[in-house]
């Protein structure tokens, strides 16, 4: 048998039966069945012209319309091999011609081509009777010729290696006489060839074997046991020597399918008929039965016309003697659309990514139906709200192509049904959910929750304390989705931005690098970047204000008079001064905004407290009643300026003030009472202006006599001090008018006329409202002309710093 087989593979044939236009085509090799597995059957590749290097990329495969993959192919060489037991008798049971369908499928582009393999029968099975022994009783009147149907052996193979004869044991009274059906099947008769004599001999016992036509060639047997009895001359005759009927497939158990019947001559025991089923039990099994005393045929079993669409069985007919008769049924089964379609998902594609192109093929679906005909033609359809569609391919194939563009971030998965009907009556569906992710790609940026952020802060806060917080938000998917924040590079008051600000790139959080300053500047604005994690990565900007609040932290700075301790300051006040006279100013400055530079004025001691007055908010000094002979030379007040902050700051400064109306009146200088650390500085600073002012004292008498007129006002005398303020208020304290803060004061100075001592007149007045800070009050003579109406001074500067000469 192993020659056989080996005899048979070396003469394996391929032949090509047809070529489908343009996509497939087909292919047919023969081949023994029950070859090893491994065993190579033909170069698909070859016999169809395919390329053999896009074997592995397009994903060739064998593919069947059940599960039952029988064939394999190899990728390399292109061989088509087997890689499943084949049994010709299994699958094709006596059909004559036992072809295997395959089909040999290749993606990208689809492809597919229609294999057909031809299973040719090996002699793998031996002739096999029903039963191992058949019991046969013999009337002895038989004569000679008489004939006894025998079981016919049933052998899995067909053709040649098929049932081809029947031998008897040799004996004295039998022979055994071979026939053939209509469809070739050899059946025997036991053919008396000798009278029987019961009395001679009863029972006999027969070998009856059967053989195939294979090499080598199988035989099975069966002992035939004959019982002679006394006479039965007439045997059971069938009204039909064929029965035929139709019976549609899933029909109930018990179903009546038809009833045969046979008469017999004979009477009582003789003339009883009963009825028996002869049928291949491999093939029909169990699947109807047969009433002996009636002959009513019914359904035993499950009838499916997808495992057999016909059955083909033998009845006899006994009477009591053992005489019988026979005769063929044939029941043909019709199809009914029992059998939904079955969806196959070949090939996927998951995930898909979102950029994908509309009209892409994503998957592949195969659709079987087992029923035939019309009620095996089949249409697949979709649900209509997915961007997806079945397109038809090539025979029951379907692609799964995208219709639209895809947006994972409005929806990131499908489950698209698909659903396949059959056109049978009534039609039969079955569905399929496939499931598909989309795959996300960096094609949003990060976007912020504001369009502009805004925060204020207290000045002199915390290094490293919180400010606010920004937060951008993308719908992307994991490192495409994950934002990061920074500040973009810039400047602030010459500096980068990074030495005031920083910005924690998970959360968000900005944080102040350093202290603020409301003095140096109120706000700042930053531009913040958040940026995600994609390839490439995407971003987005914002803009951050951040407003610093001012807060208390600057006391008033008195300009004048200078605070004590730094120089000696005197007013000189006229004794006719009446009661709302302007006496002098103090002014001071606050480096603070606001409210928290809003100062007030006030004496906080004096030498008479009825005698002067300051105004709370512009800090001018007046008399408040006319000045008397009674009252003191000498007046000290101490002037306290306060802001309006919480809490309130202050600062304090000391005025002295002389009543007297020319020089000569006033006392020696070291009679002023001022403090004892600043005497010997002030002495120092007398006789320092003595020695250097006596040629501006000349130039000035000369200056003064000639060009302008004399005008008689209350003057100031300044002993050792300037009569404004020296220097004018850094550029970043505020002028608010009505505060007292930095308002312009006018002041004429002159000296007596009569005095004993050098007398020159200072006819100018000061009108400028800003002095810059590294500059002491100038005037030019122009300015002398503008108060006595001569424009024809020559330009020369005059200082304001005024000596106060005593009397040695």
């Amino acid at each position: 048998m192993e020659n056989n087989r080996f005899f048979l593979r070396r003469h394996v044939f391929v032949f090509v039966l047809l070529v489908v236009p343009a996509v497939c085509g087909d292919v047919s090799y023969s081949i023994p069945e029950e070859m090893k597995r491994g065993s190579i059957i033909g170069n698909v590749a070859k016999d169809l012209g395919l390329d053999l290097g896009s074997f592995s990329s397009r994903k060739a495969r064998v593919d069947t319309e059940d599960d039952n993959v029988h064939c394999g192919v190899n990728l390399n060489t292109g061989d088509l091999m087997v890689q499943e037991r084949i049994d010709r008798e299994g699958l094709c049971g006596k059909k004559a011609l036992c072809v295997l369908k395959q089909e040999l499928v290749l993606e990208n582009p689809l492809e597919l081509h229609r294999i057909n393999i031809r299973i040719q029968d090996i002699n793998d099975n031996s002739p096999q009777f029903k039963e191992d022994s058949v019991k046969i009783e013999i009337q002895e009147s038989a004569s000679r010729g008489a004939r006894f149907l025998l079981d016919e052996a049933q052998d899995g193979d067909i053709g040649e290696n098929s049932v081809q004869g029947y031998t008897l044991e040799q004996n004295d009274n039998f022979k055994l006489n071979v026939n053939t059906k209509e469809r070739g099947k050899k059946y025997c008769e036991l053919v008396l060839d000798k009278e029987l004599d019961r009395e001679d001999k009863k029972d006999m016992t027969l070998l009856l074997t059967a053989f195939d036509g294979g090499s080598p060639q199988r035989s099975g047997s069966v002992v035939i046991h004959v019982t002679v009895l006394d006479a039965n001359d007439n045997v059971p005759v069938f009204s039909q020597t064929l029965y035929k009927a139709s019976l549609p497939e899933k029909s109930p158990v018990d179903t009546l399918v038809l009833t045969v019947s046979a008469t017999d001559a004979d009477e009582g025991l003789n003339g009883e008929i009963t009825y028996g089923l002869n049928y291949d039990f491999e093939e029909n099994g169990n699947v109807f039965s047969l009433h002996r005393k009636t002959g009513e045929v019914r359904v035993s079993g499950v009838i499916d016309y997808e495992k057999s669409s016909s059955y083909e069985m033998q009845i006899s007919a006994k009477d009591g003697l053992g005489s019988a008769s026979h005769a063929t049924l044939i029941i043909d089964i019709t199809d009914i659309n029992d059998n939904a379609p079955v969806i196959y998902l070949k090939s996927l594609t998951n995930p898909i990514p979102e950029n994908i192109s509309p009209g892409t093929e994503v998957g592949i679906i195969n659709v079987q139906d087992r029923d035939s005909e019309n009620n095996r033609q089949v249409h697949c359809s979709i649900q209509h709200n997915a961007p997806f569609n079945l397109v038809p391919s090539i025979k029951n194939y379907y692609s799964l192509v995208t219709t639209g563009h895809l947006d994972r971030e409005l929806v990131s998965d499908y489950n698209i049904t698909i659903t396949a009907t059959d056109e049978g009556s009534p039609p039969l569906s079955s569905s399929k959910t496939v499931q598909l992710s989309v795959a996300d790609i960096n094609d949003n940026p990060p976007v912020f929750l504001e369009q502009s952020y805004s925060t204020h802060v207290t000045e002199n806060n915390k290094p490293g304390s919180t400010l606010c917080s920004v937060s951008a938000r993308d719908p992307d998917w994991r490192q495409n989705g994950t934002v990061i924040y920074s500040l973009l590079p810039g400047e602030v008051n010459g500096a980068p931005v990074s030495s005031y600000l920083s910005v924690n790139g998970d959360t968000g959080v900005i944080h102040a690098v350093r202290s603020f300053d409301y003095e140096q500047f109120r706000s700042l604005k930053v531009h913040v970047m958040a940026r995600d994690n994609g390839s490439p990565p995407l971003s987005s900007n914002v803009t951050v204000s951040v407003f610093i609040m001012d807060v208390n932290d600057n006391s008033p700075q008195i300009l004048y008079p200078a605070p004590e301790g730094n120089s000696f300051m005197t007013e000189l006040v006229p004794k006719g001064a009446q009661g709302g006279s302007l006496v002098s100013k103090v002014i001071a400055v606050d480096a603070d905004s606001g409210q928290n530079a809003w100062l007030s004025y006030h004496i906080v001691k004096s030498t008479d407290p009825g005698l002067f007055t300051i105004d709370v908010h512009s800090g001018e000094i007046r008399t408040q009643r006319d000045i008397s002979e009674s009252d003191s030379m000498k007046q000290n007040l101490i002037v306290a300026v306060k802001d309006n902050g919480q809490p309130s700051l202050s600062a304090t400064c000391s005025m002295y003030l002389l009543i007297s109306d020319n020089l000569a009146e006033i006392p020696e200088m070291k009679d002023v009472s001022y403090d004892e650390k600043n005497s010997h500085l002030t002495s120092y600073l007398i006789i320092a202006l003595v020695s250097v002012s006596t040629f501006f004292l000349t130039f000035i008498i000369v200056a003064v006599g000639v060009k302008f007129c004399h005008r008689r006002k209350p003057r100031m005398l300044f002993d050792g001090a300037v009569a404004i303020p020296s220097g004018y208020p850094p550029p970043q304290y505020t002028d608010v008018d009505g505060t007292g803060t930095l308002r312009s004061i006018n002041y004429d100075t002159y000296l007596t006329t009569g005095s004993r001592t050098s007398d020159f007149k200072f006819v100018a007045s000061y009108n400028d409202n800003t002095l810059p800070a590294d500059q002491t009050v100038k005037k030019s003579p122009s300015g002398f002309a503008d108060n006595t109406g001569d424009c024809d001074g020559s330009p020369q500067e005059v200082g304001i710093l005024l000596l106060a000469v005593s009397k040695v």
